[in-house]
């Protein structure tokens, strides 16, 4: 499929590897959750009003008992502090960032335009007037609820902005916000799973668009670099082949020897054409292109494979 920059056919990569993008996102979102918890599982109890009690109490017994981590260190941090909603806030907002970023995409590549893909029919509706459509109405409603969350991160974030110490009656407006967050966060991860899970992709379609847009002319510049041409004189070529691929209205991929030859022009840069040999013309097909990155991180489709692999096996464990 063709891989974007500025919603610009960019490069070709493969739909594996796109989804890859997501899975890295949604796995530094984990972590933050993860190291969120340490600093969230912590006993408050025994702060009393704002000056701890002078009842012989044993603090860390107590939170070993209930299933904290650790006690809070400060009696007046305890009963004023509200980090812990805010930093879980925050988090959720970093993932239903994640999660718009993907929806946003969902609904192009669904569009009759791209119609790289298409969603179950539970997760969508038709039009109230117009029988042919099938609208991404999940995807939306996440986009949606993004702000929905932005906007509990930003109160919470005001509510506590001018607060002295210790605790003030405006904490009360903590709970709603808090709560609708996680109620939020979880609902449409667990609705957007099941809808992941039951996407189809439309290979056909992706590899056509791949084709638009000379996906691979960035691969033609490289190689030409390594037959030992400067980039700026690669790059120089390369676009005058483009040009002449517009004027012909063909794509790179489809050029003979002589015709790449003729369309690089290479003698007026004072390079010989016979550089142009059957490797150039390799490198303009997409299979080939994503195969020339084979390294970690690539879009090989066997390194695809790995890191899919190893994503997985991350997360068989942390099940």
């Amino acid at each position: 499929m063709p891989g974007f920059t500025h919603l610009q056919v960019a490069q070709p990569v493969t739909f594996g590897h796109h989804l890859l993008a997501y899975a890295e996102m949604f796995e530094r979102d984990l972590e933050r959750l993860q190291d969120c918890r340490k600093r969230v599982n912590r006993l408050p109890l025994g702060a009393a009003a704002l000056a701890g009690t002078t009842f012989a109490i044993h603090r860390e017994r107590t939170a070993e008992l209930l299933g904290f981590e650790a006690v809070t260190r400060n009696s007046l941090d305890s009963v004023s502090d509200r980090d812990f909603a805010i930093e879980f806030c925050a988090v959720a907002s970093v993932i239903m960032m994640h999660i718009s970023r993907l929806s946003e995409e969902l609904i192009i590549w669904m569009s009759p335009q791209f119609n790289f893909i298409d969603l179950p029919d539970r997760f969508c509706t038709g039009s109230s007037i117009m029988p042919q459509k099938k609208n991404p109405d999940v995807p939306e409603l996440a986009r949606g609820k993004t702000g929905r969350v932005y906007g509990h991160l930003t109160n919470l974030l005001t509510l506590m902005k001018s607060q002295p110490l210790a605790y003030n009656k405006d904490n009360q407006e903590d709970k709603e916000p808090l709560f609708d967050t996680v109620d939020t966060l979880s609902n449409t991860l667990t609705i957007f799973a099941e809808m992941i899970a039951g996407l189809m992709a439309k290979p056909d379609n992706m590899q056509r668009a791949a084709l638009n847009g000379y996906a691979t002319a960035t691969d033609l510049a490289d190689i030409l670099v390594k037959k030992g041409i400067p980039f700026r004189d690669a790059h120089e070529a390369v676009a005058l082949a483009v040009n002449y691929c517009e004027q012909q209205h063909c794509g790179l991929e489809q050029l003979t020897q002589a015709d790449l030859q003729k369309a690089l022009n290479l003698p007026h840069l004072g390079y010989d054409s016979a550089l142009v040999d059957q490797s150039v013309l390799d490198v303009l097909q997409l299979q080939g292109s994503v195969n020339a990155r084979n390294h970690t991180g690539g879009t090989c489709p066997s390194q695809v494979l790995a890191q899919a692999q190893a994503c997985l096996a991350r997360h068989t464990q942390t099940v």
